[in-house]
């Protein structure tokens, strides 16, 4: 079983930047599309980014384009999220996620709050 593990700085201020971290265990296979999700305080949780193992290729939702940055180390099979220019809207759970075919895991949450 796909194991995520996460990790990040958990209160910024705002216009402050932090990195998450997910490190992901057992992915075996290239077709693993790590993403990361969001959930502020009632409301859905949201993608905001992925990236692609097999080619390296991002996704980016239009209202965190420009200011958040996927990225991933390939040799120590982490993924992570540098976030800058943080505004208190910001402030939300964030969920790692590794997808591909019928199989989906979730990693633990990790509360941000971006202070104003």
């Amino acid at each position: 079983q796909v194991m995520l593990v996460e990790s990040g700085v958990v209160l910024v201020q705002s216009g402050g930047s932090l990195t998450l971290s997910c490190a992901a265990s057992r992915l075996t296979s290239i077709y693993w599309t790590i993403g990361w999700f969001r959930q502020a305080p009632g409301k859905e949780r949201e993608g905001i980014s992925a990236i692609s193992l097999s080619d390296n290729s991002t996704y980016y939702i239009d209202s965190v384009k420009g200011r958040l940055t996927i990225s991933r180390d390939h040799a120590k099979d982490t993924v992570y999220l540098q976030m800058n220019n943080l505004k208190p809207e910001d402030t939300a759970v964030y969920f790692c996620n590794a997808r591909w075919s019928i199989y989906d895991y979730w990693g633990q949450g990790t509360q941000v709050t971006v202070s104003s």
